[in-house]
């Protein structure tokens, strides 16, 4: 079985921002494999179903992004699956808009969300997606920048990062995380 994890703020007025990237991309999989995200536990909405002919369960942690690490270590304690079987896929300033890169494990940067991962789980040893979001043009606006709303002519750039994060959150299951690395790094 596989656990993969959007993060984002559960508000209405946080949807369509830059910090819901994985809520977006946790959209887009269960959109496209027919599975209802209705249920609750843990203090998240998730769904089960099957990709790629595997059992997966989809998660939007709603504890806000600086705890999102709680509902995810729920989850992973309860159904007892190894860090390897867990992917976290998140917004990332360091990564160009409309790009991804994927990563095997690491440390959690400066995203507060994958801060709370790595100490909730006690290890940084699990795969992700890194969604991009660009970085702002004045470092002082990043909190602006990435709970603001988005222009029309970026939201469809950050789209075109969406699906490749979603169509790459497939592949892993079926190939892995080093051939998912080989496949989708390559800009």
């Amino acid at each position: 079985m596989y656990i993969i994890v959007g993060l984002g703020n559960p508000e209405p007025e946080y949807s369509n921002t830059r910090h819901n990237m994985g809520f977006d991309v946790i959209n887009k999989i269960a959109q496209k494999n027919d599975i209802s995200m209705n249920r609750t536990k843990f203090n998240a909405i998730y769904g089960t179903g099957v990709v790629e002919n595997e059992k997966v369960i989809l998660i939007k942690p709603q504890t806000f992004m600086n705890n999102s690490g709680e509902a995810v270590a729920e989850f992973v304690k309860f159904y007892k699956e190894p860090l390897q079987n867990l992917l976290v896929i998140y917004d990332d300033m360091d990564t160009d808009i409309g790009k991804i890169r994927v990563r095997a494990k690491g440390g959690p940067g400066s995203h507060n969300g994958m801060k709370s991962l790595v100490h909730e789980l006690k290890s940084d040893d699990f795969p992700r997606i890194r969604v991009g979001i660009g970085r702002p043009q004045d470092e002082f606006d990043r909190i602006d920048y990435v709970i603001g709303k988005i222009p029309d002519e970026e939201y469809i750039m950050l789209q075109q990062g969406e699906d490749l994060a979603a169509e790459a959150a497939e592949y892993w299951i079926k190939h892995g995380i080093d051939n998912t690395m080989n496949v989708y790094n390559k800009n």
